[in-house]
């Protein structure tokens, strides 16, 4: 690949992930001297991927003209794997959602591959007109490598399911997966909280507990991708039974599931009540409920607490969607984490982002916009097919003949 291809991707990777800039800020960012700069994005413009915005204020001299990406230049797909649905997000390349959807799935059948392959066929044939980068695939386990796309889901009980595979062969695109936590961060480096932060820590609660862990802008996977299971950390030796296997898990006691069963063994809800009786019963002020909350607030702060000793970051943000009750679990959380912190650390600040079901999905399309920016090469030749329909379209066109 052209040394001015990579550049053309970098340029819009770059606008992507930090909004609109000059061209002098462009040229610093990305180490090239103001000459090329002009020349590439005289390009960019003319291929209808850039266009000019406001000027920059000026400090005194010529202000500077603003250049932002025309979000029509190109788009991805991405899809969060749950075991009973799929969500479904079109973003433009700058990241801006188009078009949401939720698909029931039955991630336990044997026909899991071929209905899945159905359904992404399905709302890829409704997107814009508008060329298709790739598509992304968040799951909730280990996936060996992104551009390979070998899954193990103690949650969605599969062992080697070859998801990356299956999709690349049925749909002939591009296809990136990962485990939905660290795809969440990547979409937080690029377009959220963790484009201020170089390393931060993203925990997510809701039907798991989770964790991302980023260091110097890098997601941290492990030697299998698995990386920050903090859910299964062991907290108790007769505790509930885990989906993992084990007993105890700190996710038996702080998922949706967990909350729900403690709560009917308490009498709180009834027997066939779920979640949402349990928040409703809380927001009206049910101190049996309210407790439910604060208790599983409490282990949490107290457990981040411990991830944020042994990886320093400079935030944590809280994410998933358990936090449409973090007003109920923040009793428990706040006085805990602070307390368990040694006096250095306990300035941290906690991030609780909004949140929406197409968030996961959200992340799993970032996965395709944040190619340009794979240096250690695990997107592999995925990623390579990415960047390479990203520079087609990016190349100015050839004059007729």
């Amino acid at each position: 690949m052209a040394r001015t291809d990579v550049n053309r991707s970098a340029i819009l990777a770059h606008l992507g992930a930090h909004g609109p800039a000059s061209r002098a800020e462009l040229a610093r960012a990305l180490n090239l001297s103001p000459a090329l700069m002009t020349q590439l994005t005289k390009d960019l413009l003319a291929d209808g991927l850039l266009r000019e915005l406001a000027h920059q204020p000026s400090q005194g001299g010529r202000p500077a003209r603003m250049l932002g990406l025309v979000a029509s230049a190109g788009r991805a797909v991405g899809v969060k794997v749950a075991a009973d649905h799929l969500a479904f997000v079109e973003v433009g390349i700058d990241g801006s959602v188009l078009r949401t959807a939720s698909e029931p799935f039955d991630a336990s059948a044997t026909t899991m591959l071929a209905k899945l392959v159905e359904l992404l066929r399905r709302f890829i044939a409704g997107g814009a007109d508008t060329p298709l980068l790739g598509i992304g695939v968040g799951v909730p386990g280990d996936v060996d490598r992104q551009g390979e796309g070998v899954v193990d889901s103690t949650q969605l009980g599969w062992t080697h399911a070859p998801i990356g595979e299956s999709l690349r062969r049925e749909l002939g695109l591009p296809v990136l997966v990962e485990n939905n936590v660290n795809a969440l961060a990547m979409a937080e480096r690029l377009y959220g909280l963790g484009r201020r932060h170089d390393s931060f820590l993203v925990v997510t609660i809701g039907t798991g507990v989770g964790a991302a862990i980023v260091v110097d802008g890098v997601i941290l996977r492990g030697s299998r991708g698995g990386a920050g299971e903090v859910g299964h950390t062991p907290v108790r030796d007769d505790g509930p039974l885990c989906s993992c296997g084990n007993h105890g898990c700190l996710e038996t006691f702080l998922s949706e599931d967990a909350l729900v069963r403690i709560a009917r063994e308490r009498g709180v809800i009834g027997a066939s009540a779920g979640i949402e009786a349990l928040r409703d019963a809380a927001d009206s002020g049910d101190d049996r409920a309210t407790a439910v909350f604060s208790e599983a607030g409490h282990l949490l702060g107290r457990t981040v607490a411990g991830l944020v000793h042994v990886l320093d970051p400079e935030v944590v943000i809280l994410l998933g969607e358990g936090t449409a009750d973090w007003t109920h679990w923040s009793y428990g959380f706040e006085p805990a984490f602070r307390a368990a912190l040694i006096p250095s650390r306990r300035g941290v600040p906690i991030a609780v982002e909004r949140w929406q079901d197409d968030s996961w999905a959200q992340g799993a399309a970032t996965l395709v916009l944040a190619t340009p920016f794979d240096a250690d090469g695990s997107m592999g030749e995925q990623g390579d097919l990415v960047r390479r329909r990203l520079v087609q379209q990016a190349a100015p066109p050839e004059a007729d003949s």
